[in-house]
């Protein structure tokens, strides 16, 4: 793994590829922003850019309402899931998958709209990667298309008490294997440099006791709403929106989720 030189730590494609196979699992009860893209991909008409797609949770249900979808993701496994996903759905012709960092991967277009979702722009741990990926992003949409940029609205209570212990997350019966599957995490900040510092943990315990441990860390830098605006607007977007939750709610001081809604200039 890649660490800057002042010790942030990226998700390289190493540490994504590594926890690739717990992803639909680990997430296949959640579908809570899938209503609310299929809305804008309804007004906008397509076509649609996923930016950190993943193993296709949202990709694979587009594609076979219709649309036309690029995904793009830095994780050969991840697309190897996502294209499976896809194939399976009876939409791969819809879909281009492309492997590279969003942040500079070659991504054809132009969109309508696009989208980035679950933390993900969160990977990008500079305000100089953060402006570079959202130039790339906004040549790549059409004439004033949409981006919507999906993040965890910050706690300060609760980052202030992130002191590294272990946390349980959930578990789940593998139906391959017939391990339970256990995840856990622990988290530290560091405030002055707006850093999430996460451990994954992911311990698999098969029938027959063995135990496999899989780990994943990486760092989150996280946003607050005027800085994300100011730094939107530098890059060339106009605000048209900022929601607290996928029920496209006001946001607020307890919003969970701060949901930016931007349209690209010129």
């Amino acid at each position: 793994m890649n660490t800057t030189s002042d010790h942030r730590v990226r998700a390289t494609a190493d540490v994504l590829d590594r926890i690739a196979r717990f992803f639909d699992a680990d997430y296949a009860n959640y579908a809570d922003d899938l209503q609310a893209i299929e809305m804008f991909a309804q007004k906008t008409g397509g076509p649609l850019l996923e930016l950190g797609c993943g193993a296709g949770r949202l990709l694979a249900p587009l594609a076979e309402a219709g649309y036309r979808m690029t995904g793009v993701d830095l994780s050969p496994k991840m697309l190897q899931a996502a294209r499976s996903k896809i194939e399976a759905s009876g939409a791969a012709d819809h879909v281009t998958l492309v492997e590279g960092d969003y942040r500079n991967a070659a991504l054809a277009g132009p969109y309508r709209f696009a989208f980035i979702v679950m933390n993900t722009f969160l990977h990008l741990l500079t305000q100089a990667d953060q402006l570079v990926a959202l130039r790339h992003w906004r040549k790549h949409l059409a004439p004033r298309g949409l981006l919507l940029i999906d993040v965890f609205h910050p706690d300060v209570a609760q980052l202030a008490s992130l002191d590294g212990r272990l946390e349980w997350d959930k578990t789940w019966q593998d139906p391959v294997t017939g391990a339970t599957v256990m995840k856990l995490l622990s988290r530290t900040v560091d405030l002055a440099e707006q850093l999430l510092h996460v451990n994954l943990i992911y311990d698999e315990i098969f029938p027959d006791g063995q135990l496999k441990r899989t780990l994943a860390a990486f760092d989150l830098r996280y946003l607050w709403r005027y800085e994300a605006e100011l730094l939107l607007e530098k890059a060339g977007f106009t605000l048209e929106a900022v929601y607290g939750d996928w029920g496209l709610g006001p946001f607020e001081s307890a919003s969970e989720r701060m949901i930016l809604l931007v349209r690209a200039r010129g």
